[in-house]
């Protein structure tokens, strides 16, 4: 199965009051394992950028001014999420941005089913905890130090870890994989551990039955017991 993971970076908070996306960063899973496939965009959005969500992101109005407009980028982005899931993390944020973007030129938007929120995802899973990406990083063990300021694939490449952790963890592709180590080995020559066992030498039988000697000591050794119960 084919994901998306991805997050964009805006002017602001609101699309409807004149904000616009600045940055996406999107990340392909198949099966829950990265490919090693990105697409990564910085837009100019033909306005100022306010000093808060600079602050965020780091991203300025001068810096953006040199970058391609969205609608410049629009096909190879829709190109690459295909007809696949997409996920995020207060994913509502995200494809309202999106889509405003994509109404903005005139192309339809994407189908909310598409979306995969995991924030909801964490509040099923962590009731009652915090579950910001810092927070879901933190509780998992996931390494984000070299994340001073908020950008777009840095965060895709973070979510797409936690992401795997909501949804099952790691140890999914650890039991595939023994199944499949298995699977290619003969029958016979599995083991426990799904492994072919190492050759050993075949030794003949060894006689187990008791001597001639040892039936007389034994018959000896029974008669000496005094009230045994066999004999009641």
């Amino acid at each position: 199965m084919r994901e998306v993971i991805f997050d964009t970076e805006t002017t602001g908070l609101d699309p409807r009051t004149g904000d616009r996306m600045v940055e996406i960063g999107c990340i392909e899973m198949v099966d829950r394992v990265e490919t090693g496939r990105t697409f990564h965009a910085y837009f100019n959005p033909e306005r100022d950028m306010p000093i808060e969500a600079e602050r965020v992101h780091g991203l300025s109005a001068e810096f953006l001014a040199t970058k391609p407009r969205f609608a410049e980028l629009a096909d190879e982005l829709l190109a690459f999420l295909g007809d696949s899931l997409l996920v995020a993390h207060n994913a509502g944020f995200d494809f309202g941005f999106l889509n405003a973007e994509l109404e903005r030129i005139g192309r339809a938007p994407i189908a909310a089913e598409r979306m995969v929120d995991t924030v909801a995802l964490a509040r099923k899973k962590h009731p009652g905890a915090k579950n910001s990406l810092d927070a879901l990083c933190t509780r998992y063990g996931i390494d984000r130090s070299h994340r001073v300021k908020h950008g777009a694939l840095l965060d895709a490449e973070l979510l797409a870890q936690v992401y795997v952790e909501l949804t099952g963890g790691r140890q999914i592709g650890l039991g595939l994989a023994e199944r499949e180590t298995a699977a290619a080995l003969p029958a016979t020559a599995i083991t426990a551990t799904g492994t072919a066992p190492a050759e050993r030498p075949v030794r003949p039988p060894r006689p187990h039955a008791p001597s001639a000697a040892e039936l007389e000591r034994h018959s000896a050794f029974v008669a000496g017991i005094e009230n045994a119960i066999w004999t009641r």
